[in-house]
């Protein structure tokens, strides 16, 4: 099951990115302009934000194996097709099937190993969820600028093919088939509010800090996609079987993670966009060079993955726990702001690989508590929902900091040059650790009796049996 759900949700993860390095080649191979090749990002954000709301319901209706080995198949499919789209219609037509399989991989995935997993393993399922989470967005742009440097930039879709043939064939041998939990009908009026909501509001987002938040299109599509998640609001809590399970925000310990989730999305995966601009457009790097210079990240998650599950969540419990770790990653990412155009940019690659540490220690014991007051029957639609509310802090995060940069100003005249302008990076890197640090209220709020049952039991060796030719009688004991 982890070898499966790891395959997909990486290449799933990865592909947003990998995309974004060769986005410039794409609309000089298509002859359109940069306005126009961003339609190919913003398909896939949209299409994610429409389907993740369904897949929770799929997954409890027709079982866990069947949607995400269906989800696998469609999104391998589609990822070749990209590759062999002959125009930016087509590929933006590819691209919005292959969000369609991308948002049914994750809440599945999740719900399925979670329900493998008993509660007091699940800090073990969820250094598994780190990996691809966290590893693919810093991997990314490093395959992208190779495959796009010396191979074509179709290659970043068909790169998704191997990996999802293996993942396929894996889980076809080696996945358990789940039996359907208990699902009821289908919620179309949810689905249709909650996934143009939320489509409407994912492409607002996404066009904000391009067109400017005063467009005409990018107002329209906010304001209708916020009035129209009010209204699923509405109807959901009416609902008695609603798609979008609003009521499990009532769960203390379910509401507190998703807000430290949403908070550390924004600041982290924003920075990981901001910080690609700042190599490139700040300090001249190629591409590769940019995505060899993030790649750190990875390997201090990876690092603070196995710390965070194995040592520190069974000492330290998950509210001090992700209390530090967002405490840290601010740290890490507001030092970043002190960088000058002299500065090495080894200390940028440190503090990268201090951040992912640290926000390890924010993704492993977060995941490994939202859940465990959760019960099976339901985990299903709270995994839907907890994979929304992430997608969301992501898109936000990045708008957000791309919002601010362009306020700033990325760059200014020097001697009748014009040259980049550091401190909008400066800035942008303050606001991140700023949210981040926001969401150390939402840890703190978090009771860890609430989670007692995913904290491991310490082992101490047992106390050798005493020597009955040595100790003395009873009767005799020294107190």
């Amino acid at each position: 099951m982890s070898v499966v759900f790891v395959a997909a949700m990486f290449m799933s993860i990865m592909d947003v990115t990998i995309v974004n390095v060769a986005l410039p080649t794409i609309g000089r191979d298509f002859a359109v302009s940069p306005t126009d090749v961003d339609g190919i990002s913003i398909a896939f954000l949209v299409s994610l934000a429409v389907f993740i709301p369904a897949s929770g319901w799929l997954g409890d209706r027709f079982g866990g194996k069947r949607v995400l080995m269906t989800a696998i198949v469609v999104f391998t499919v589609a990822s070749a097709l990209c590759g062999l789209a002959s125009s930016l219609r087509e590929l933006v037509a590819f691209r919005v099937l292959q969000g369609i399989g991308g948002g049914m991989l994750a809440p599945v995935g999740m719900a399925m190993l979670f329900r493998a997993f008993p509660p007091q393993e699940r800090i073990r399922a969820s250094s598994i969820l780190t990996v691809p989470t966290t590893l693919a967005p810093a991997l990314g742009p490093v395959i992208g600028g190779l495959l796009v440097s010396d191979l074509s930039w179709r290659w970043v879709f068909f790169v998704n093919v191997p990996f999802g043939v293996a993942a396929f064939a894996f889980g076809a041998v080696f996945l358990h088939p789940s039996d359907p939990q208990q699902h009821g009908r289908f919620d179309l009026a949810g689905f249709l509010l909650s996934g143009l909501g939320l489509g409407l509001f994912m492409y607002g987002v996404a066009e904000g800090p391009d067109l400017g938040w005063t467009a005409t299109a990018v107002l329209a599509s906010i304001v209708t996609g916020v009035v129209l998640i009010a209204v699923m609001v509405v109807v959901e809590l009416r609902t008695t079987e609603p798609l979008v399970d609003l009521r499990l925000m009532g769960n203390r310990l379910f509401r507190a993670s998703n807000g430290v989730m949403v908070l550390a999305s924004v600041a982290f995966l924003g920075t990981l966009y901001v910080i690609s601009l700042y190599y490139q457009d700040g300090r001249g790097l190629s591409p590769l060079a940019s995505g060899l210079s993030t790649f750190p990240e990875a390997i201090g998650v990876m690092a603070g993955a196995q710390l965070a599950s194995r040592v520190l969540y069974p000492i330290l419990g998950p509210r001090r726990h992700i209390a530090l770790g967002l405490t840290g990653t601010a740290v890490s990412i507001g030092l970043l702001s002190l960088m000058n155009a002299d500065s090495s940019l080894w200390w940028a690659r440190l503090l990268l690989f201090c951040m992912g540490f640290a926000m390890a220690q924010v993704f492993v014991p977060t995941q490994a508590a939202a859940f465990a007051t959760i019960s099976s029957e339901a985990t299903g639609r709270a995994s839907t929902m907890f994979n929304a509310l992430r997608q969301l802090g992501g898109a936000i995060g990045v708008a957000l900091l791309t919002t601010v940069i362009v306020l700033i100003g990325p760059t200014h005249q020097v001697g009748g040059h014009t040259v980049a302008a550091l401190t909008a990076y400066r800035v942008t890197f303050l606001v991140a650790a700023a949210v981040c640090l926001a969401g150390v209220a939402c840890a703190l709020s978090i009771r860890d009796a609430d989670a007692a049952q995913t904290i491991p039991v310490r082992r101490h060796p047992p106390h050798p049996d005493p020597d009955p030719q040595t100790s003395p009688p009873a009767d005799q004991a020294i107190f």
